[in-house]
């Protein structure tokens, strides 16, 4: 009874995140609010549905991907695709699951999803620079996707927090796949000014890099996002109430947007946060011409 119980649940909450988000979590009594400025835990007891695939882009049990595929599409009507890069201060003790609820979401909301899952600090290969090469290898993996009912022709890029540092420097190398739009979610733009911050994230991005700038100046270079280098439309979404990565450390980054909202808005899909986020995929992916974010 319980496990039908569950599962009813679940399909409530996944029937409300088909269409339009915001409503549907508003609706109830006037009392209401939309959710705002959430915490990680709200993320993590968020419903969500197994990916349709997980594919190995690599030996180490921690290269792989998670594709979601939306129901509606086919070999005759294949889903645009989400690259996702999910963030956790680049440290082992967050992976991939706390970023199914929002992967779950795209896919009711007919996008195909490929989420990667990397080796961080603490994993054996991981750390600057395994990381980085993890995500670069399960960019390049989406070739393999081939048999799904995805569109590579209608692709976006998109990390939060430390996943977003990672996803900008993917996006600048040479050899990526080609990308309608890149969408940085609370990202870290500037590692060597945010490693001197005093919060538990800022100090792991020391650990991360195995050194300060001071140390080993090279590697920071080489860390470094430089938003020319990026062929692709890029868009910076922050909140203003984000305490893990202020907003002003990327200050000197252009095409930023801010809302009311905390770190972990982004990722759950009852936020305006988690509003702005989609509309801004869609617009990459349609190709529209969307200055402000329309929210």
């Amino acid at each position: 009874m319980l496990h039908l119980l569950r599962d009813v649940l679940r399909l409530l909450v996944l029937t409300c995140l088909v269409g339009t988000i915001l409503p549907c979590y508003a609706a109830g009594s006037e009392s209401d609010a939309v959710p705002e400025n959430v915490s990680y835990q709200s993320i993590t007891a968020l419903p969500w549905r197994e990916a349709d695939h997980r594919l190995a882009y690599g030996s180490d049990s921690l290269q792989f991907g998670e594709l979601w595929l939306p129901k509606s599409a086919d070999k005759t009507n294949p889903a645009a695709l989400v690259i996702f890069i999910h963030g956790g201060c680049w440290l082992s003790a967050y992976d991939i699951t706390h970023s199914y609820p929002l992967s779950t979401a795209l896919s009711e909301q007919g996008m195909a999803v490929w989420s990667i899952e990397y080796r961080r600090h603490g994993d054996d290969g991981g750390g600057w620079p395994g990381s980085l090469e993890d995500i670069l290898s399960g960019i390049r993996h989406i070739n393999a996707l081939t048999s799904y009912a995805v569109d590579l022709q209608r692709v976006v890029l998109s990390g939060h927090s430390a996943g977003g540092h990672l996803a900008l420097l993917a996006a600048q190398q040479p050899d990526m796949p080609p990308l309608q739009g890149v969408l940085g979610l609370a990202a870290i733009t500037n590692i060597a000014r945010y490693g001197k911050g005093e919060n538990g994230c800022q100090k792991a991005a020391v650990s991360f890099m195995g050194g300060s700038p001071e140390d080993i100046p090279h590697a920071y270079q080489q860390a470094a996002i430089d938003a020319d280098r990026i062929g692709a439309p890029v868009h910076l979404l922050h909140g203003d109430a984000d305490s893990i990565v202020p907003v002003h450390s990327h200050k000197d980054f252009l095409q930023t947007r801010l809302l009311t909202s905390g770190h972990f808005d982004w990722l759950h899909p009852g936020t305006q946060a988690y509003a702005l986020f989609t509309h801004k995929l869609k617009s990459f992916l349609e190709d529209e011409n969307d200055p402000d974010g329309g929210i």
